[in-house]
Parts: C-alpha cells; structure tokens; sequence
C-alpha cells in the first residue's frame, strides 16, 4: 500500500478531529476516535502521519523485573529506535493509566528521530516536561509508576487497540486540541480532499451564522439557494 503523500499530509494539517469524524461517519466509519485520550500541551500544530504501533499485554513479575531493561532488544526501547521519521507510535496500554507507557527521555529521543508524534491510551511520567517538547504527544492522564508494574511492551507495528479504536500500521492519525482520529490508509487521500471541501463549508456556514442567519437549510445545507450561495463564497474568497 502506498505511503501518505506529502500533499495529503498538508491537506490533513489544514482541517479538524471533528471534520474529519463526520467525514468517516459518512462512509460508514462510526469509531475512529481514539476515546479517552488528550494532548498533553494545547495548541501544538496538528500532528498527522502514518501509525507504528506497540502492543502491551498484562505485566507479569517473572517476566518483568527491572533488569529486564538491560535487554537491547526490549520491545519499548525498539520501537523508539525504529518508529520512522513522520510516523506515530501508537501505543495499545490497554486503556490503563496505572503506570506510564513511557517518559520523557523516550519521547525525547522520538522527537529527534523526527517521529511525528505519540499516542497512548494509557499514560505518560514526566508529563510536564513531555508536554513542553516540540513533539505532539497525547495520553490518558499523568502517571509515575514504570510500566513494568502493569504492562509488558510485546508487539511492534501489528495491529492494536487504542482507546477502543482498531489501528493497523499504515493507518493514519491525526491529532488536534479535540484528541486523535485514525483514517483507514486505504481512504487516506479521499478523506483528506472531502475534508478540505467540509473545512472551506463550515467557514462559509460559520460567516453566514455570525452575520445572523438561521441554521435552518443552511447546516445541512438542504435549500437550494445555500448551495448557489456557497459557489459564489468560494468564487469571492478563493480566486
């Protein structure tokens, strides 16, 4: 399958989580919003690329001591090391914040890998200082135990849950102040084209409101006339 273009990828910079749901809601995608999940810094860029995943099960003592982080071929510690640039790693934690998926050394070293962001349904230690990096990262809630109380890092890029959401490598995700959305890589390209003619709507619909004209035919657009209106707007605004 082919990977995100750069020019989807600006498209999917330019538009929102909730633009992007009911986009997918459209299609018949009803629970592709990763539940449960906040960025921990508002007002970052809108992180987007394609997913790397990590698959946690239950931590279990005899396989899990601390030693265990001497190993070289860990899987936390790997799936940092190999996340690609302009990718996320999503993390399945099985929607458990009683122990950290990671901290900021390992989200650091993300960062300067030029990984795109990082997600996960449980939560984060050192989540102040995470959430002062230039890298998007998003959790659940703070969280100071390692996560070798609770969770033993076992897969990498196969696919995982993450906040009741299925997301399979190559998925793309896109992060904004409302949480994550995961697009089906296959209907990447059209989502993001459908979401750029939604965005330049609801502008047009947003205007049209604070200048006191009634929703009623307008969103949804169900008269004729708002649509006349609409290709006008657009001929005005964007030639």
């Amino acid at each position: 399958m082919a990977s995100l273009s750069d020019l989807t990828r600006e498209k999917l910079r330019t538009v929102s989580t909730p633009t992007i749901a009911t986009c997918l809601f459209k299609k018949g995608f009803k629970n592709q919003f990763i539940q449960d999940v906040r960025p921990l810094q508002l007002g970052k860029p809108t992180m987007v690329g394609e997913a790397y995943t990590l698959r946690c099960i239950p931590s279990r003592e005899d396989r899990n001591p601390l030693a265990i982080f001497q190993n070289s071929d860990h899987p936390q510690r790997v799936a940092v090391e190999n996340c690609p640039p302009g990718h996320i790693l999503v993390i399945d934690s099985r929607k458990d914040a009683r122990a950290a998926s990671g901290g900021d050394i390992l989200v650091s070293r993300l960062m300067i890998r030029g990984v795109a962001g990082v997600v996960t349904d449980g939560g984060f230690r050192d989540s102040s200082s995470i959430a002062k990096l230039a890298i998007p990262a998003y959790h659940n809630r703070p969280s100071a135990p390692t996560n070798l109380t609770l969770h033993e890092a076992l897969d990498i890029n196969v696919p995982i849950g993450c906040g009741d959401v299925a997301v399979f490598p190559g998925d793309v995700l896109v992060g904004d102040d409302d949480g994550v959305m995961v697009i089906p890589a296959a209907i990447v390209d059209e989502v993001a084209d459908e979401c750029i003619e939604m965005t330049l709507f609801e502008k047009f619909v947003l205007e049209k409101v604070l200048e006191g004209r009634s929703v009623i035919g307008l969103y949804p657009a169900t008269n004729d006339t708002t649509i006349v209106d609409f290709e006008n707007w657009k001929k005005r605004n964007l030639d």
